[in-house]
């Protein structure tokens, strides 16, 4: 090849012993010019056509990438999913609200359709953003009020909110209005309504979007809705075949006290450890008795008993704030509101809570801001107070400033956060959905006592302990 710019080439003959005759080099192609270069010998054919393709190849990696057709282009505002959102009949939504304001004797009007503030409130923060004429034009997630264009379908049930409209009153107290609010009735008359609509028909909700943010929540239906994308805190009270990470969102708790607006640092934090929560739960939330006993007389160890309270929200502020670490156990289900409050306090959480699932585990490496303890090692006694105070300075400072870089992920008020991201979350799962909906049409409809699973299991998890 380096006497492809000469003026002639010559060719080997078969003699080698005669002189070899100048020939004049009229390339027509690329094929041409190789084939002048080799000796017209069969075995060489394959050499032949194994350089063609190489060269091939090369002509394509040094193709401009301007004009190239393989270049992978950017996702604009015309290649977002779409969602529609459904104009409920209001019992389901602003009806759930005023029904809880009601039942506190709250006034009528306009300022009884104010949601309440409370750990599950993602159901407002996400609907009144579908609804927000002035949404950001870069949203994961496009509305469309043309249901033929959309790919994905939001139910806006206020599902967590139902689940407590009626207040936990003395047995002789007098409610303002008539007790005849049944969540599980809401529950039984939002999906017979979806089940009448052509929409939901067409693919058996599979494209379909709830927000069940409490554990509770949509509890009575929920084997009716298993097929759509369910948005909650955790898996603890559902199935594997009704709840996966494959097809569903892990939310965060809205947190209930107020941000950390100071810079990372330990002189203001003095305590090593803070805990304020109930200490007596049901299932996993056992734990928290054990590790009371094991706590409450341990040095620079606030743990505090205390339900949920405008007085116990300032103490918890107050505490969260002047502590290196906060302690996250176990609930009724494995994840609470406290994990989220300790995050956006920069008080390094302390998890003990062995089958906790955690939001938006694609772009947070929990390992970064958090301390993992099993649950096993945890209750033993001065384990967890003797495993914090190795931990030096300089890794408690790295752990806040990346709690720090972090935080905006759950703050739901932030035009960068929450609400944001879960859009983002949900918008990944549109190619699962329609594989889903495709398969469906294809597959045969039997009967079977097995099942269908087809996720990560949210059980098969298993916390394993920090090692320093």
């Amino acid at each position: 090849m380096s006497e492809r710019h000469s003026s002639a080439t010559t060719i080997p003959t078969s003699n080698p012993r005669s002189k070899p005759k100048p020939i004049p080099f009229k390339p027509q192609s690329m094929a041409t010019a190789i084939t002048h270069l080799l000796p017209r010998r069969p075995f060489l054919f394959p050499f032949l056509f194994s350089s063609l393709f190489l060269l091939s190849i090369l002509a394509l990696l040094h193709c401009p990438s301007s004009s190239s057709s393989y270049a992978v282009l950017p996702a604009g505002p015309s290649l977002r999913p779409k969602i529609y959102v459904y104009d409920l009949p209001s019992r389901f939504t602003t009806g759930v609200v005023r029904s809880y304001h009601l039942a506190r004797s709250a006034a009528g009007g306009d300022a009884s359709l104010k949601y309440p503030g409370h750990q599950h409130s993602a159901e407002w923060h996400l609907f009144t953003d579908l609804r927000n004429a002035a949404r950001r034009s870069d949203s994961p997630l496009s509305v469309t009020s043309d249901p033929s264009l959309a790919d994905l379908f939001y139910v806006p049930f206020f599902s967590s909110l139902s689940l407590i409209v009626n207040p936990i009153r003395p047995a002789n107290s007098n409610p303002a209005t008539p007790a005849d609010y049944s969540d599980e009735e809401m529950q039984e008359q939002l999906v017979e309504w979806l089940e009448a609509q052509e929409l939901w028909k067409r693919n058996n909700g599979r494209d379909h979007v709830f927000i069940c943010q409490d554990p509770n929540a949509l509890a009575k239906v929920i084997d009716r809705v298993r097929n759509g994308v369910l948005l909650l805190s955790d898996f603890g009270r559902l199935r594997g075949d009704q709840a996966s990470l494959v097809k569903d969102v892990v939310l965060p708790y809205d947190h209930r006290i107020n941000s950390y607006q100071g810079d990372v640092g330990i002189k203001k934090r003095t305590s090593l450890l803070f805990f304020m929560g109930n200490r007596y739960r049901k299932e996993g939330g056992k734990i928290r008795d054990t590790l009371f006993q094991v706590l409450e007389a341990e040095k620079d160890v606030i743990i505090k008993h205390g339900a949920q309270s405008r007085e116990s929200r300032r103490m918890a502020t107050q505490g969260m704030h002047s502590s290196k670490f906060c302690l996250h156990p176990a609930g009724d289900t494995p994840s609470a509101c406290r994990l989220f409050d300790a995050i956006v306090s920069l008080c390094i959480p302390v998890i003990v809570s062995d089958y906790i699932e955690l939001p938006f585990e694609d772009v947070i490496d929990y390992k970064k801001i958090a301390i993992f303890v099993d649950t096993e090692s945890a209750t033993k006694p001065a384990y967890l107070t003797k495993m914090l105070r190795r931990i030096s300075t300089e890794r408690i400072l790295q752990y806040q400033r990346e709690l720090k870089s972090v935080k905006h992920y759950f703050e739901y008020e932030d035009p960068n956060g929450t609400v944001n991201e879960i859009w983002r979350q949900v918008s990944l799962k549109v190619p699962l959905i329609k594989l889903m909906i495709n398969r469906d049409k294809r597959l045969l409809k039997r009967e079977t006592e097995e099942p269908e699973c087809s996720c990560i299991c949210s059980r098969q998890n298993e916390t394993t302990t920090n090692q320093w």
